[in-house]
């Protein structure tokens, strides 16, 4: 009856209010926003309101007037409310264009309220547009719909938009207390509470259940009539459930499970009561968001409880296990055993979690190590002693490689440079280094035994296919590109080979083995190897009986006389 009743839109009524106290009104007023939280409310006392002949310092209708009385008794003339569910045709708009040309008999305004104004055909809407852009002065129109989205964008710019918000838990909470108040209903704060989580923001919603409560179990509510009435999972379940996980009590974890669903209550529904009760707790872990919750202060005060003995990573982990196994709880088979697996691995998350932080731990130390290691090879200045020649008698199986040459050369052990450095041979004409990724720590680099045995052409030719034999098997296309290479020996320290494709000697691995073998086998790590880039002779196929003809003809020219001598025409 009046704005102070209407519970939780203080910044519209407030706006309504100042219009009305310095006449400032619009000709169009839209009231758009979710379901039951007083859009028609606030229309109707609106209507009454600016009728009212002596209106209180407030602007509150005075409910003594004649106009007043008359809106209290349902015959007001000067009030008309229109249901666009129901009457959405041009006709009925007609009728309301017509309805405007009379104008009030008492009081100032002649209002029009029509409700689920999104109903309307788009003839009605077209036909209501003149009267809505240029209406009388004394008519006014509210418009009220749940879906913003469906009006015209040429009526919307003609109205004043008031988008209603959700109401409160706490502000819906609060108003049926006192309503339980002055009907002499004793109600637990509780209850209330979960009366107005029911409601979703909607305080027709929350009235609606406040009496089925009060014919349901009379003048005093309960928390446990309204959780048993509503069919709402308590929240001691939830309670006891994480502490049952936090115990890593698999055992009680599911006979609590099999109490839930015995007493009817669907498992999707509490792993989504169990992520909203994991949310809370990590609201609980800072005071400066706990009032977030939408629970009563006692509640408030027990998750907050709960949450100092959860870590904030076990709870974001929980909450995400809870959201994954939701997500495919309609795609799962065997729902029941999707709920239990998702539980039992909320049990191991610490665990899990401790594992991790050990691994990291140890791969931090591990890599630090290797870094320090890194840092002190590259400081050392490498150095090299002479290596002395091996004895004839070292066999290959002993050694891993071939023996050098037993006849010695004139200078079996030359003296070092001042500054040697080790010279490795690598792939092609390229000296070899040791790969470094990202992951892998430098290591010390270990100086190879000179090996610089002279080797003959036919030896050459006989370790080359025989490498091309032992990488048929491994690497066939490596050895089909390498098969007729026709190494040659150039010096004891060249060696060139011939290829047709570039992209064998990018074959870098296999070129590596490739270089290994012959080092081994020639008994010389001191050659380079290159290749010759050789282009592939270009062969010229035959289709066609002409083209078979003309190649005949170019081999032998007497062809082509024997064609014409006997008149004869190539079938093409």
């Amino acid at each position: 009856m009046t704005f102070d009743s209407v519970v939780g839109q203080k910044a519209i009524t407030s706006t309504l209010r100042n219009a009305i106290r310095t006449n400032t009104l619009a000709q169009a007023f839209f009231f758009c926003g979710p379901r039951g939280v007083g859009k028609t409310t606030c229309a109707r006392i609106m209507a009454k309101t600016i009728n009212c002949l002596n209106p209180t310092p407030d602007m509150e209708a005075c409910d003594e007037c004649e106009s007043c009385r008359s809106f209290n008794n349902s015959n007001s003339f000067n009030i008309y409310e229109l249901d666009a569910a129901s009457n959405n045709s041009v006709e009925d708009i007609r009728n309301l264009v017509d309805q405007v040309r009379i104008p009030p008999q008492v009081g100032k305004y002649k209002v029009y309220i029509i409700d689920e104004v999104h109903m309307l055909s788009q003839a009605a809407f077209n036909a209501f547009l003149k009267t809505l852009e240029e209406p009388p002065a004394y008519a006014k129109f509210i418009m009220a719909t749940t879906e913003k989205h469906k009006i015209l964008a040429t009526i919307l710019s003609r109205c004043q938009i008031f988008d209603f918000k959700r109401i409160t838990v706490e502000d819906i909470s609060k108003h049926l207390e006192s309503i339980a108040e002055k009907e002499n209903v004793v109600a637990d704060k509780d209850a209330l509470n979960i009366i107005a989580q029911k409601a979703d923001g909607a305080l027709r919603d929350a009235l609606s259940i406040f009496d089925q409560m009060v014919s349901f179990s009379g003048n005093k509510i309960t928390y446990k009539d309204v959780i048993e009435n509503l069919n709402v999972l308590d929240y001691e379940y939830y309670f006891q459930m994480l502490d049952h996980i936090l115990a890593k009590d698999i055992n009680s974890i599911l006979l609590l499970l099999n109490d839930i669903v015995d007493k009817g209550f669907d498992v999707q529904h509490f792993i989504q009561g169990l992520a909203s009760h994991l949310r809370n707790l990590l609201l609980g872990k800072n005071q400066a968001v706990i009032d977030i919750m939408e629970v009563s202060q006692q509640l408030k005060m027990r998750y907050a409880q709960q949450a100092q003995r959860c870590s904030q990573y076990f709870i974001l982990k929980a909450l995400d296990f809870a959201n994954q196994c939701d997500l495919n709880f309609k795609s799962s088979s065997n729902k029941r055993l999707h709920l239990e697996v998702c539980l039992m691995k909320m049990c191991y998350i610490e665990q899990a979690g401790a594992q991790q932080q050990v691994q990291a731990q140890t791969t931090q130390t591990q890599t630090r190590t290797q870094t320090q290691t890194m840092t002190r090879t590259q400081t050392q200045t490498p150095t090299m002693t002479p290596t002395p020649t091996p004895t004839p008698t070292m066999t290959r199986t002993q050694t891993q490689i071939p023996s050098p040459n037993p006849n010695p050369s004139p200078n079996p052990n030359p003296s070092p440079s001042p500054n040697p450095s080790p010279q490795r041979m690598g792939r092609l004409n390229r000296a070899a280094t040791i790969s470094i990724t990202a992951d892998e720590p430098k290591k010390e680099e270990v100086e190879e035994e000179r090996w610089d045995n002279d080797f003959t052409q036919e030896q050459l030719t006989k370790a080359w296919n025989d490498f091309v034999q032992i990488c048929q098997s491994k690497s066939p296309a490596f050895a089909a590109g390498i098969k007729n290479s026709e190494p040659e020996k150039i010096s004891k320290s060249e060696i060139v080979f011939k290829i047709d494709n570039v992209l064998v000697v990018k074959n870098q691995d296999n070129m590596q083995m490739l270089h290994e073998y012959l080092k081994n086998e020639l008994h010389n790590n001191q050659f380079l190897l290159k290749e010759k880039v050789v282009e592939r002779v270009h062969e010229v196929v035959l289709y066609t009986d002409k083209q078979k003809f003309e190649k005949m003809a170019s081999d032998n020219p007497n062809l082509i006389d024997i064609k014409n001598s006997l008149g004869l025409q190539l079938d093409i």
